[in-house]
């Protein structure tokens, strides 16, 4: 067991590292729980990942509220119903089939990495604007399907959240890097509102995990933030690169 917590915590490193940079941990933090815990059911491995994850998170915010100012009247619409939709996804996670879901992500992935690749200037410029009506109502739907999609499965969301707020809102990477961790924190307590209750989490290796998760967040928006715009949209790139290999390869060799 020694062995596996330290493997664990390594990932959780790792994960809460790229994820508070750039979104994506999950793509790391999820094969490594069911790579470790092979007989362990979905849903609780779904449970220690929300829970190591919002230990990182938190973490993340609070390193980049530091530093980033964010516009709330936009935030709290979308915070609000990402965690109403996230903990709708968590409930019917064992409901509907992944595979339905991954032909759907890897085209928006594919649309997203070229949009960002072909406009050069896409997330250089913060551009704060007054917040409309419509910008809230837009962040709210923004917020539940992403929060819905976190629920139910996970992987890219903080990715997803950065590239709408850059596209739609005119955030600047790093300023949309810090609103996706909000909106993100938000999704993963909702999802574990769902999965402690139900007792869906192992605490002798959630624990370890997240606090493992939490110092690679610390470490990961420290990066991000030194690194600023520049350094964020060259790792959100590459990001999208090894997302779209990873959703391709489930979708066309793994049957």
């Amino acid at each position: 067991m020694e062995s596996t917590i330290l493997l664990l915590g390594l990932i959780g490193f790792c994960a809460g590292l790229i994820d508070a940079a750039v979104g994506g941990g999950g793509l790391v933090q999820l094969p490594g729980l069911l790579g470790m815990l092979p007989n362990t059911p979905p849903a609780t491995i779904f449970g220690i990942n929300k829970f190591a994850s919002i230990c990182g998170t938190s973490m993340a915010v609070r390193q980049y509220l530091r530093q980033v100012r964010l516009p709330w009247a936009l935030m709290l619409p979308a915070m609000a119903c990402a965690f109403v939709a996230a903990f709708g996804g968590a409930m019917v996670v064992s409901m509907v089939p992944v595979k339905w879901l991954k032909p759907v992500i890897l085209v928006l992935l594919i649309a997203m990495a070229i949009y960002t690749f072909v406009k050069k200037d896409f997330g250089k410029v913060h551009k704060p604007k007054t917040v409309t009506r419509r910008d809230r109502v837009g962040a709210a739907l923004w917020g539940g399907a992403l929060g819905f999609y976190d629920g139910i499965f996970g992987p890219g969301t903080g990715s997803f959240l950065a590239f709408v707020f850059v596209r739609f809102f005119s955030f600047d990477f790093l300023h949309a890097a810090a609103a996706a961790r909000v909106v993100n924190l938000m999704t993963n307590f909702a999802a574990l509102s769902f999965f402690i209750p139900a007792g869906h989490i192992l605490w002798h290796y959630a624990v370890p995990m997240a606090v493992c998760n939490m110092a690679g967040g610390i470490v990961g928006a420290r990066l991000a933030i030194r690194g600023g715009v520049r350094v964020i949209r060259i790792l959100f790139l590459i990001l999208m690169v090894v997302l779209i290999g990873k959703f391709a390869y489930d979708i066309f060799v793994v049957r």
